[in-house]
């Protein structure tokens, strides 16, 4: 018998959203260890609030629905808001029952200063490693460095002489035409109006410059999961000067052994490495800084063939988290986004990790 292509609105309904996600949904794990890590940040939350006025939206549904932006590639906080009008998944995942209202786009902005200030993504992104290194799923001897360069939130017409200069006539005043031919810019003369942070780089030889930041990451060679990361300004050095400063912070005083591509093959690189504890099993240039004393290890082999799983990490940072092109301008929101989402990556293989372990043993 064909059924009746009917619909009628119910007054009321008995299912939550908690009865409507999967049991074995991949978010569950993620939302559990999620739940459990902001917890412990209670008291940071407590401190970033008033004792008096009207409640405030909980600043553990805003971290939550950042975290699904970067999971669901969400490319607008007003996309993410209009998602969780409708999503039960989403809803479900943030903490809202079928019938809460959800927030004005304007909360995530008006938000932003007070969680950049208390750190949260920071201490957010060092809880999850905490969680890897209490399920023994990082190494604590062997790491790999590297970075990325990330496209500002500004356009090349914005990077303008710093001494000002007269513009010619104005073709067109929502998106003039602009003639770079035979003019020398370089970030000593000239600065980006709409990101002055923002500094002209390339990646390599032939490649185009582009207004950048760089973002780092040290990983863990066991897992490929991130140990630690740091965000600077694309000045030419920013990755060497940055992996320093992560391979300073890994914890304990044993020797440890880093990898890294040709890019960090410099006496002076190495030279900090090893001062650190460092070993650094660094790609080699025609005239390297390492010789045959490191490379003839078999641990070398097993680095350089560990590094190029950082990729992995940068791929899923641009592609998933939306990063490939910046939303954000100024270093500091910047590195509050690049470690943010780098605790999203963290999570989701910390989930796909336990989840084949767990498999393994059933």
């Amino acid at each position: 018998m064909r059924g009746s292509d009917t619909q009628q609105s119910a007054m009321f309904s008995y299912l939550s959203p908690e009865q409507r996600v999967p049991a074995d949904h991949p978010l569950r794990k993620v939302r559990e260890i999620t739940d459990r890590l902001l917890d412990e940040l209670s008291d940071l939350f407590d401190r970033m609030y008033s004792t008096m006025g009207r409640p405030s939206i909980a600043p553990e549904k805003l971290l939550r629905a950042l975290l699904l932006q970067v999971l669901y590639t969400v490319r607008s906080e007003r996309m993410l808001i209009e998602q969780l009008d409708y999503n039960l998944l989403f809803r479900w995942f943030v903490g809202l029952n079928m019938d809460d209202g959800v927030w004005d786009v304007t909360v995530f902005t008006k938000n932003r200063d007070r969680l950049l200030k208390a750190d949260a993504a920071r201490k957010f992104f060092d809880l999850v490693v905490g969680e890897a290194r209490a399920l023994d799923l990082m190494s604590d001897e062997h790491f790999t460095v590297d970075g990325t360069l990330l496209e500002a939130c500004a356009g090349l017409k914005s990077f303008k002489n710093k001494g000002g200069g007269e513009d010619g006539p104005v073709d067109d005043p929502g998106n003039p035409t602009v003639d770079f031919h035979g003019e020398k810019r370089s970030n000593t003369t000239h600065q980006s109006t709409t990101d002055p942070e923002a500094l002209l780089a390339r990646k390599g030889a032939g490649k185009e410059a582009k207004l950048s930041y760089t973002g780092n990451v040290l990983m863990d060679n066991r897992n490929g999961l991130v140990v630690d990361v740091e965000t600077m300004q694309a000045d030419g050095t920013a990755e060497r000067d940055a992996a320093v400063v992560m391979i300073e912070s890994i914890p304990g005083d044993d020797q440890v052994t880093v990898g890294a591509d040709k890019g960090y093959d410099t006496k002076g690189f190495v030279a900090d490495a090893r001062a650190l504890n460092a070993t650094p099993h660094v790609a080699q240039k025609k005239h390297s800084a390492v010789d045959g004393r490191t490379t003839r290890h078999e641990g070398y082999r097993i680095s350089q063939q560990k590094r190029k799983r950082v990729e992995e990490i940068f791929g899923w940072m641009k592609t998933t988290g939306g990063l490939r092109k910046l939303r954000h301008r100024g270093l500091e929101l910047v590195g509050w986004m690049f470690t943010f989402t780098a605790a999203a990556y963290n999570l989701v293989r910390i989930r796909n990790l336990t989840t084949v372990v767990a498999g393994a043993k059933a």
